[in-house]
């Protein structure tokens, strides 16, 4: 039996009928490679079970104390049931990219069952209309919560369903498990009790979790009270989001983010990507008229974590401009490489425990505040409070060799994050296998359109390659200067000016 921590039981007192903390990981395999060329079901379940000794999460539940007194334990779940967490789908014909997205995002908006182990594990087949994965291809979608497994973690689950080679290295029968009995219910309040009245400030817990990490704005909100950046403008996905979830997704060459990255002196693949996605947006809003006059848009990333793991802070995040009020993407990509350079971490500046408990106190509080403004008011109400951010990214880790399950190939790694009111776009970012994967996520009421955010994306990221081909066959490319010159008026503005109606992206 172990207690959850402050921070992981945040994700959970933040869940709300709208907004959770899930996190589904998305493989896609190529079977061709597996023995007869098929992996089956049964052979799934039964390599499932053969691991599970390998990661206690997945056979344990939580356990909640009476009355609130303190953070839930997780226990060992004696009526664990494999089958109830691993379910079997296909898509309709014609089994297409689209339909994929739809039931993807369908599956990870769904609530987890609290009483039982957070994950559930579908087996996707019928992917039979990919246009650049192999026929015959099918999909496992992994679905956990941000309380049993931190992001920056998730790989390992990855890692343990998987081998390096095609070839099975484990075929025995599964190590046998016998669950340990949990706490009583008299036992979990006495030591709930006992450590409410060893601490005072946890029988203010009602409001610590209402406050605490809604994820993951709040610690941005810490480092936003130590640094006070400038006001945000409000975008369409600075709103209250709604229960339904859309995910889409763009796969680009690693040689080919290299050479964008090259572009610009001092660069880096971060900053590339950074600049790829900060496009994207730019476009987005542009086709909506909704791209704000003059102002850059930014993003929140996970900056490591707090120096003292006995605060208990969690990870923490930091601001990144995406620079969006630059047309030109090569004075975008200078001026994110410029910022980076300029802005050291704020993590390096080791902020004592004590400070950073109570700054994470304080950013709670201020979030919750901001959080109840935003679910009480809509619409253009919202637009009058400065957002935390506008987006998050993150970089979700990936193997570095191939990998192979039931001798079925890996061919695609992915991710759909949570988002939270306020921050109702989020960007994954994987590399695998000589690929860099793109996937934002967001709800259908901000993002109503996700096949045109991908489109987006597409564009943003073909307009550098353009680049790239034109310094290819021209050397003695123009340099970019690293001071950021200034803004032009957005495609918007003008078509304001002028009259024009609205025009589509890319």
């Amino acid at each position: 039996m172990r207690q959850l921590s402050g921070h992981d039981a945040g994700y959970l007192y933040a869940d709300t009928a709208h907004s959770n903390a899930n996190v589904s990981l998305l493989h896609i395999y190529d079977q061709s490679t597996a023995p007869a060329g098929v992996v089956r079901f049964k052979q799934i379940l039964a390599h499932l079970e053969r691991r599970l000794h390998r990661a206690p999460l997945f056979r344990q539940r939580l356990q909640r104390v009476p009355l609130g007194l303190d953070h839930p334990y997780w226990v060992d779940d004696e009526n664990f049931d494999l089958e109830y967490h691993v379910r079997h789908i296909a898509l309709p014909k014609p089994g297409d990219w689209r339909q994929f997205c739809i039931q993807a995002s369908r599956i990870h908006a769904r609530a987890l069952d609290l009483d039982r182990p957070l994950w559930e594990l579908y087996v996707i087949e019928g992917l039979d209309s990919f246009l650049d994965l192999p026929v015959g291809s099918f999909a496992l979608l992994l679905k956990t919560h941000l309380a049993a497994i931190e992001l920056g973690a998730v790989s390992a689950l990855t890692s343990l369903l998987h081998d390096t080679c095609a070839a099975a290295t484990d075929t025995g029968p599964p190590e046998p498990w016998f669950a340990d009995a949990a706490p009583g219910r008299l036992a979990l309040v006495a030591r709930g009790a006992v450590q409410s009245a060893a601490a005072p400030l946890r029988l203010a817990r009602p409001l610590w979790r209402a406050a605490s990490h809604v994820a993951p704005a709040a610690a941005a909100l810490a480092r936003e009270m130590l640094l006070r950046p400038e006001n945000l403008p409000p975008t369409r996905f600075n709103s209250v989001v709604s229960p339904h979830r859309v995910f889409e997704t763009r796969r680009f060459s690693d040689a080919e983010f290299e050479a964008v990255r090259q572009l610009v002196p001092g660069a880096t693949l971060d900053d590339a990507m950074l600049a790829v996605c900060g496009g994207a947006l730019r476009r987005y809003l542009d086709h909506h008229d909704e791209l704000p006059d003059g102002h850059g848009l930014s993003a929140l990333l996970p900056a490591g974590h707090a120096p003292d793991a006995a605060t208990d802070a969690g990870p923490t995040w930091r601001h990144a401009g995406l620079h969006t009020e630059q047309a030109d993407p090569l004075v975008r990509l200078a001026s994110i490489r410029d910022q980076r350079q300029a802005a050291p971490d704020v993590v390096a500046q080791a902020l004592g425990g004590r400070e950073w408990r109570e700054a994470g106190e304080q950013a709670s509080a201020a979030m919750l505040a901001w959080s109840r403004r935003l679910a009480q008011r809509a619409g253009a109400e919202l637009g009058r409070r400065a957002p935390p951010a506008h987006c998050t990214l993150t970089h979700i880790p990936a193997p570095a060799q191939p990998q192979y399950l039931c001798g079925a190939r890996l061919s695609y790694y992915s991710a759909i994050l949570p988002i939270s009111d306020g921050l109702g776009l989020a960007f994954a970012v994987t590399r695998y296998d000589g690929r860099v994967v793109i996937s934002p996520t967001s709800c259908r009421e901000l993002m109503p359109d996700p096949e045109q955010f991908a489109l987006c994306l597409r564009d943003s990221f073909q307009e550098y390659l353009g680049l790239v081909a034109k310094v290819v066959k021209r050397p003695r490319a123009r340099r970019i200067a690293t001071t950021t010159p200034t803004p032009t008026p957005s495609a918007s503005a003008k078509r304001g000016a002028s009259g024009r109606g609205r025009r589509a992206a890319g």
